[in-house]
């Protein structure tokens, strides 16, 4: 069994020197940089923004508003597919930013929002998409990308339990895990957990 090196996973260092502390799952995808979260809801709401397709990438750097001698510090710098910029501030209940913080993010030529992990609670996306990125660090070897890209391009779709019966060389729910994480794949993320009777699909540009 091979064991990935041990590193020190994202979240464990805080910039504002509180102990360290660890906030899973630890895999990130389309993070820039390195991943510092404040709290599991912040770390929750990433998991939301590696699933999301409007999504191209996300970063916790430059994330600090200034207005005169004031500071405040988001938890997110969100870029989409159409190139409009998203300053994400997250918590359990919503958070309540200083009056000035929409402005300055404006005038930075981005767009503040405030999250709450409570309209979250009950999100089958958010289940699954902790279930995927479990999967995060796992690449699929090439001779079973091709060839389960090759059975989707003859049949058009897949069940899950369908799917990993494909795969030869490497794990196979990690590795239909890690081609849904990539953009090779796709699977129906709100209507029920993943399951065997769940439809995979390729993805074409």
């Amino acid at each position: 069994m091979t064991r990935i090196p041990f590193e020190r996973p994202p979240g464990d260092v805080d910039p504002r020197r509180e102990p360290p502390r660890f906030y899973y799952p630890l895999a990130t995808i389309k993070c820039v940089g390195t991943p510092v979260f404040r709290s599991q809801a912040a770390r929750d709401f990433a998991c939301l923004l590696d699933v999301n397709p409007d999504v191209a990438s996300w970063t916790c750097e430059g994330a600090d508003l200034f207005f005169e001698d004031d500071a405040y510090t988001v938890d997110f710098v969100a870029t989409k597919t159409d190139g409009t910029t998203y300053l994400y501030d997250v918590a359990d209940t919503r958070p309540e930013p200083p009056e000035w913080v929409e402005l300055a993010a404006y005038q930075k030529g981005r767009i503040y929002g405030s999250m709450s992990m409570e309209d979250f609670t009950d999100s089958i996306r958010l289940l699954n998409s902790k279930d995927l990125l479990r999967y995060g660090f796992h690449r699929c070897p090439l001779g079973d990308r091709v060839h389960i890209l090759a059975a989707l391009d003859e049949m058009g779709s897949l069940t899950v339990a369908e799917a990993l019966s494909a795969f030869r060389e490497g794990r196979p729910m990690a590795c239909l895990a890690a081609l849904i994480l990539q953009g090779f794949l796709e699977i129906e993320m709100d209507e029920a957990l993943i399951g065997p009777e769940t439809v995979v699909r390729r993805i074409r540009d």
